[in-house]
C-alpha cells in the first residue's frame, strides 16, 4: 500500500474526565485534569429532547464530530463521514438480548432503532442536515485504523474533506465477559486534501501506510482509555497532543497502520 496523505484541519476528543481536545492536550502535557468534567457528552447538534434521550454511543460520537468540524471551520452539512466503532452500543445490545430472553413482546422499537451499527451516523446526518455519504465501519481492534484508511481513500478519490469519527462505550451483562469494555471514548478528525491548492495546508500533515509490526505502547491518553474498545486509536491522539512525528495503530493481526506527522 502506497502512502495516503491529508491535512488534519480539526480535532475533537472526549473521554472520562477529558471532555475536549484542549483538556486532552493539557493532560498529555502535565497530567492536568479539568474541574467538574461532565459524566456524559451533551451533543449540541441535537434538539434538547433528543439530546437527553440519545444513547451514550450517539452522544459521544456527535459531540466529538461537531467539535472537530468547528475546529476546522467546516460546515458539517458539507462533509462525507466515516464512523468507526468496534461494537456499537453494547449496553443497548445487552438490554435487547435480555428482553428477547425474558419477554420478547416488550421489545422497545427505540432501543432497536439505536442498536444498529450506523445509528450514530444516522443521527449525525439528520442533526447536521447532511446528505453526503456516511460510512459505518467495524473491524474489531483495527476499527479506527481501517476507518482512517477509508477516509484517506475518499480524499484520494477526489473529496475535498472527510470527517472521521471513532467511538465506543462500555459493556454490561454477559457481554462484558467477552470483551472488557469500560467508559466512554470518542475522537474525531476533519481530514482535508493536501494538494497545494489555495486554502490547503491547514493543520498537521499526515501520511499513512500499512505494514507489519505492533502498535505503539500506550501513552498518557492510551493508558487512561486502555479499557475502552476504541483505545487502539489513542496512539495517534497521543502523538498529536505531544507533537510527536510518528504513531503506529493496530490494523489487523500482525499489521499496523504507520502514521507520519509533520507540523507547521
Amino acid at each position: 500500500m502506497s502512502a495516503l496523505a491529508a491535512r488534519i484541519e480539526g480535532i475533537g476528543f472526549w473521554a472520562g474526565g477529558l471532555p475536549s481536545w484542549d483538556a486532552a492536550r493539557a493532560f498529555v502535557a502535565d497530567a492536568a485534569l479539568p474541574d467538574a468534567a461532565p459524566n456524559k457528552p451533551s451533543p449540541q447538534l441535537l434538539p434538547p429532547n433528543e439530546r437527553r434521550r440519545a444513547p451514550e454511543s450517539v452522544a459521544v460520537a456527535l459531540d466529538v464530530a461537531l467539535a472537530a468540524c468547528q475546529a476546522a471551520g467546516r460546515d458539517p452539512a458539507t462533509l462525507p463521514s466515516v464512523f468507526a466503532s468496534t461494537h456499537g452500543d453494547l449496553t443497548i445490545t445487552d438490554t435487547i438480548c435480555a428482553t428477547l430472553a425474558a419477554d420478547p413482546r416488550a421489545m422497545s422499537p427505540t432501543k432497536f432503532h439505536n442498536s444498529v451499527h450506523n445509528a450514530a451516523a444516522g443521527y449525525w446526518t439528520i442533526g447536521a442536515g447532511c446528505v453526503r455519504a456516511a460510512t459505518a465501519i467495524s473491524a474489531y481492534d483495527a476499527s479506527f485504523a481501517q476507518g482512517l484508511i477509508e477516509a484517506l481513500a475518499q480524499l484520494a478519490e477526489g473529496d475535498d474533506a472527510v470527517l472521521l469519527v471513532g467511538y465506543d462505550t462500555g459493556a454490561t451483562g454477559p457481554l462484558h465477559s467477552v470483551h472488557v469494555a469500560e467508559g466512554l471514548l470518542g475522537g474525531a478528525l476533519v481530514l482535508a486534501r493536501d494538494d497545494g491548492r489555495p486554502g490547503a495546508g491547514r493543520g498537521p500533515r499526515l501520511q499513512a501506510w500499512l505494514g507489519d509490526g505492533l502498535a505503539d505502547a500506550p501513552g498518557p491518553l492510551g493508558a487512561r482509555g486502555a479499557r475502552n474498545p476504541m483505545a487502539p486509536m489513542l496512539p495517534l491522539f497521543d502523538a498529536l497532543a505531544s507533537g510527536a512525528a510518528h504513531a503506529s495503530l493496530a490494523a489487523g493481526p500482525g499489521r499496523v497502520l504507520r502514521v507520519e506527522l509533520a507540523y507547521g
